[in-house]
């Protein structure tokens, strides 16, 4: 029997969720597997992977073979890279201590890259925010100066009509007392 690992869809229209499945290469997609050994979620950023880590390897030193999306997964996971380490135990060039200990310094390394990655990505993030803010004050210090000229020259209007009223009151005024 020739054995897949492949991606099972799940969710809803629009929203795929997928399981990982050791499944018979003649089942359909979404039909009978003989194993979950995890789940796939492509919809977050970045995307989701939990992996039942042993299962994988398990399934692919029997030699199971997974699909094009698959095969990624279990690469960025590390499945791969651990069967190239047993691979190279198993043929003496190294002993299994070494193995582990090359695996472990990859993940560290792998680790510490996505860290610098998401730190990365969160300085962007703040440095935008701190850009939009700076221009949206620049905006609305245009607006505020706009305002206070809008309400000069209306002060100004009012001004000059409250001076001509005065003007029209103070001749009516001292003619009023020199004709009695």
């Amino acid at each position: 029997m020739a054995t897949k690992i492949r991606l099972q869809r799940n969710g809803r229209k629009g929203y795929a969720f997928y399981s990982i499945v050791i499944a018979d290469a003649r089942a359909p997609r979404d039909g009978r597997f003989t194993e979950k050994i995890g789940t796939y979620n492509p919809n977050t950023n970045p995307a989701t992977v939990d992996l039942n880590f042993e299962r994988a390897l398990h399934w692919v030193m029997v030699g199971a073979q997974p699909t094009d999306t698959v095969r990624n997964i279990l690469s960025r996971e590390g499945v791969y890279m651990k069967k190239h380490l047993l691979g190279g135990v198993a043929k003496g060039a190294f002993d299994e201590a070494a193995a582990e200990a090359r695996f472990n310094a990859w993940k560290e390394n792998k680790q510490n890259g996505l860290a610098a990655l998401k730190a990365k990505e969160e300085e962007a993030k703040k440095a935008e925010a701190k850009a939009r803010l700076e221009a949206e004050k620049k905006v609305n210090e245009e607006i505020a100066k706009k305002v206070a000229e809008k309400k000069a020259a209306e002060a100004a209007a009012k001004a000059e009509a409250e001076a001509a009223a005065n003007a029209e009151e103070a001749p009516a005024a001292e003619e009023a007392p020199a004709e009695a």
